[in-house]
């Protein structure tokens, strides 16, 4: 094989190093680079577009497992739409919504948190005043019986 990159090149273009060239080859991500003549790995151009799908799809939320079916499917689709493929991004935005929707209640909790100027966790988690959701949980503690 005398063209292709090999694996600094790949890495480089990617932005990983290449030590996760290797993980996503025994993944089974990254198909299996040809070797040259002197015993390095050579990759075809294509590498490079694989790996940057990868980290999108990651950055997106997906899995790992979830990327090598998504993957996996590509290679065998032959030019036809992926089936399931609008069915996981649509599951992907609901668990990213229900995400968002926990983040803004945290987020919410932490604002009333520092406006009512809570300084101790754990005075604040036994004050009636305390906006944090945890104030009910540390009333049941204070009246349950000794476990012992």
């Amino acid at each position: 094989m005398t063209s292709g990159l090999r694996s600094g090149q790949v890495a480089d273009a990617a932005g990983v190093n290449p030590q996760t060239l290797r993980y996503y080859e025994r993944r089974g991500l990254l198909a299996e680079p040809e070797r040259s003549t002197g015993g390095h790995r050579v990759y075809p151009d294509d590498a490079v577009t694989v790996i940057r799908v990868i980290k999108a799809a990651q950055r997106l939320g997906f899995t790992l497992d979830e990327v090598a079916e998504l993957l996996e499917a590509g290679r065998h689709r032959h030019g036809r739409p992926v089936p399931g493929l609008q069915q996981r991004a649509g599951e992907k935005l609901a668990e990213i919504d229900a995400r968002i929707a926990d983040l803004n209640t945290i987020r919410s909790a932490l604002v009333d948190a520092v406006n009512a100027g809570c300084d101790d966790l754990t005075v604040c988690a036994t004050s009636e005043s305390c906006p944090l959701p945890f104030t009910s949980l540390a009333e049941e503690n204070r009246h349950a019986e000794p476990c012992c």
